[in-house]
């Protein structure tokens, strides 16, 4: 419509009800329901009163967070602005209700009549709309959303108008062109009166950029909705037809063609995330990125390991998938976000970074890819790769990467601070003869302490304002901190409360079992590659670190499961290929 700036906003996290959405408006911040005491709270009438204020305030106050009902409407007051909300409504009103749960009331239609000063909650149809934005003056602003709750874990449609506002719709909490968050409203609100929004908002002020473009706005929409329902259909199952082929393929030919299909295979699972990334750029429909993703990443595969054949096959599998998201991120492009493993948009998570998804696999992919080029420089070269040089390869690899991954301007994810630097410090210890220098087993000690740190260097230099900022850099004292480290372990503990209710889960267990079993077998496949076991050795390090200080620990030991058994599966067609050879060499003998 002319004169509103449009955009997408998450109205809560994971599914929330209409109460929910509106009390976070109304605190400028948000949590997880399940970490909230005590059922959602529902409210079907209220006049100058929320009925059960107490109960609601009480439930806020026992959720780790600084979640405080009413505080936009209190801190207006404190400024002498008043807040009211139309007599005829019942959840809306509580954007205008203040700590002590009272509402000022109007009478019906007053505010969409007339214009009255400060903050009026109204309800108005679509016609009415032209006629409110046409009655702005000065510094009014006009915010219409539409009434939750949205379809399931989906957005709602929002348009503001105003002075400044003349573009598509975004915030810093999203860094992505259209979409915002529910609790940007107060902060929005506060800035357009000059006031300060409190340190318990967590909301950051809307804002428009570029022109407005609707078709832009729905496709991005669109696209953002069926993030999460087509992990399965394009991953999952694309994953366990390239394992059925690969096994058929073994079968038929009574292990001829063993090895090209193991390492097809093994390929083919690191050169998933870039096929992704290009179904985010093309955007298909589901059956289409399917293909796209089910034959590309084998075409992929089976080019490299025809061009390169040894371990710089993977180490160049490594460097593209590891290397496209990297650019990506660091370009500001929102294909990463877009991508089947970026954040989840859909639960309100997180729109902009690296998720825990693409953690899991890039924790998996940087200290192997490091591990499998040394292996592979030395076997092209002929030359002895020290121990040293090898250390100082996979601890700046894991540092150079962190520091992307983990920066707020570029991946912005906390996670890879502890996770990269680790596995590349565990991938260093693992090397030969490694144990004996003192100083690399301090530094593997303090490499997560490290990335932490530099983490925060760049965050405070480049204003990142990433959730190590937030949530660390702006906390209040111990106590907010320990609401930080509760709401992370909670949130780990009801992963693992929903993936056992996954196939998946139960599958990345028992083949966790089996590599236990098996793990002399392993060792055996990787006796003559004792750099690439050591970049497989960080891997599996970072993973169960990940698992460990993970808030989705359940999903980055499935992921990281998945991930490591792509890489076993390559390190096994290696095996195959020198098997032959070697017994082929113990056959020839001299003769006198």
């Amino acid at each position: 419509m002319a004169g509103l700036s449009p955009g997408l906003m998450s109205a809560g996290l994971s599914t929330v009800s209409s109460t929910q959405t509106f009390l976070d408006v109304s605190a400028g911040n948000r949590i997880f329901t399940s970490l909230y005491p005590g059922e959602d709270p529902i409210v079907i009438r209220a006049k100058e009163q929320v009925p059960d204020w107490d109960e609601i305030v009480e439930r806020a106050e026992g959720a780790p967070g600084d979640i405080v009902p009413g505080l936009l409407a209190t801190t207006l007051a404190d400024a002498g602005i008043p807040s009211r909300a139309d007599e005829l409504l019942i959840t809306p009103a509580l954007i205008a209700a203040d700590e002590e749960g009272r509402v000022t009331r109007t009478e019906p239609y007053t505010c969409v009549e007339t214009r009255c000063p400060g903050l009026s909650v109204v309800q108005a149809i679509r016609d009415e709309l032209p006629a409110l934005v046409e009655r702005l003056r000065g510094e009014d602003m006009l915010i219409v959303i539409e009434r939750p709750p949205p379809p399931e874990r989906e957005t709602l449609a929002i348009g503001v108008a105003g002075r400044g506002f003349d573009g598509n719709l975004t915030s810093d909490s999203t860094r992505t062109p259209g979409f915002v968050l529910a609790t940007d409203l107060a902060p929005t609100i506060l800035e357009r009166y000059g006031i300060e929004a409190p340190d318990e908002m967590s909301g950051r002020p809307i804002r428009s950029e570029g022109e407005v473009d609707v078709a832009t706005l729905e496709r991005r929409g669109e696209r953002m909705t069926v993030v999460s329902g087509r992990r399965g259909a394009v991953i999952v199952d694309n994953l366990m037809i390239w394992f059925a082929i690969a096994a058929a393929v073994s079968l038929l030919t009574r292990g001829r063609a063993r090895a090209a299909a193991f390492g097809v295979l093994g390929l083919s699972f690191v050169y998933l995330p870039p096929m992704l990334l290009a179904g985010a750029a093309i955007q298909p429909s589901e059956a289409g990125e399917r293909i796209l993703v089910g034959l590309g990443a084998p075409a992929l595969a089976a080019l490299t390991l025809f061009t390169l054949r040894d371990w710089s096959a993977l180490a160049a599998a490594c460097a593209v998938s590891v290397c496209a998201y990297a650019l990506d991120v660091i370009t500001g492009s929102t294909l990463t976000a877009q991508s089947l493993l970026g954040p989840n948009p859909g639960l309100g998570v997180r729109f902009f970074g690296i998720g825990n998804e693409l953690e899991a696999i890039l924790a998996v992919t940087i200290p192997v890819g490091v591990g499998a080029a040394l292996m592979a420089a030395k076997q092209r070269f002929g030359r002895e790769i020290t121990g040293r040089t090898a250390a100082i390869a996979f601890l700046g690899a894991g540092a150079l990467f962190a520091a992307i991954f983990a920066a707020g301007r570029f991946g912005a994810d906390v996670g890879a601070a502890i996770v990269f630097p680790a596995g590349a410090a565990m991938a260093a210890l693992a090397l030969p003869g490694a144990f004996r220098r003192r100083k690399l087993v301090i530094g593997v000690i303090a490499a997560p302490l490290a990335g932490l740190v530099l983490l925060a260097v760049i965050d405070l230099v480049a204003g990142g304002d990433a959730h190590l900022s937030r949530s660390v850099f702006d906390a209040g004292g111990t106590e907010e901190l320990g609401d930080v480290a509760e709401r992370r372990l909670r949130l780990s503990a009801s992963s693992f409360g929903r993936a056992v209710g996954q196939n998946l889960f139960w599958f990345s267990l028992f083949m966790i079992a089996v590599g236990v079993w098996q793990r002399r077998r392993l060792a055996r496949w990787l006796e003559d590659a004792p750099l690439a076991r050591a970049g497989m050795t960080g891997a599996f390090g970072a993973v169960v670190l990940g698992v460990v200080a993970n808030d989705s620990g359940a999903t980055f030991l499935i992921i990281g499961t998945i991930g490591m058994l792509g890489i076993v599966s390559f390190a096994f067609s290696r095996y195959a290929v020198a098997a032959p050879e070697a017994k082929s060499s113990a056959r020839v003998r001299p003769v006198p």
